[in-house]
């Protein structure tokens, strides 16, 4: 009973609501949906992601789509079983292209699309951890206005005394305890994963290259003899 008294004096409905609600009304109005949607999901990777063993795994594809561009061809490539999503595409595009130069264009255009789409779901992120401190300051004004209205009684001082500073510590705790931590982890997830992803695909374009733009060999030409 005395540890839920002592939690209880940190709960105060008005300070939640003017910190986590007005923080969240700042990021959705400055955030796409789309980054929403992809801020939302990224918390289930936090701790689930490995991006080190993706890596293995995307290095033995690669000898698997070497070995198999030796014996049948670039046109199998799209039979190699893998259980990442990034390299089954890879795969597809390095099948069904052309040449070198439409690869390395899907490749890049890949890598970018994927960078910022990491970058717009960390942005919500960050902007939480930039606004919550604003809106607890915020708080912190609105107890502080309510605190000076009730000087004429001193013992209705307490509410807003409450909220200005609990609206501060709210502001802290979203932003350095909460949305902080969720940014810096999805930016380290982020560039080991761009990095086992731009390496594996630079791979690929020395086996494409190797595959559609080799000089065709050149028949010798059979001497005749002369009667």
């Amino acid at each position: 009973m005395f540890i839920f008294d002592q939690v209880s004096r940190y709960f105060d409905p008005f300070a939640l609501l003017i910190v986590f609600g007005g923080t969240l009304l700042a990021t959705v109005a400055r955030s796409t949906r789309a980054d929403l949607s992809r801020a939302w999901r990224s918390i289930g990777i936090l701790w689930s992601a490995d991006p080190e063993a993706d890596a293995r795994a995307a290095r033995v594809s690669v000898n698997k789509v070497r070995e198999l561009t030796e014996v049948r061809g670039i046109m199998c490539v799209d039979r190699i079983e893998t259980a990442q999503r990034f390299l089954r595409r890879a795969a597809r595009e390095i099948s069904d292209t052309r040449s070198s130069t439409d690869f390395c264009r899907w490749a890049a255009d890949e890598l970018d699309g994927r960078r910022a789409r990491h970058q717009g779901a960390i942005g919500v992120w960050r902007g939480m951890a930039e606004t919550a401190p604003a809106m607890g300051m915020i708080g912190t004004i609105i107890g502080l206005v309510q605190m000076f209205a009730a000087m004429d009684d001193p013992a209705s001082m307490g509410p807003g005394m409450a909220v200005a500073m609990l609206t501060t510590l709210y502001g802290v705790v979203l932003s350095a305890a909460i949305a902080g931590p969720i940014a810096g982890r999805l930016e380290r997830l982020s560039e080991t994963e761009l990095s086992w992803q731009s390496s594996t695909l630079k791979q690929f374009e020395l086996l494409v290259r190797a595959e559609l733009d080799a000089p065709p060999l050149k028949a010798k030409p059979v001497l005749r003899t002369v009667p």
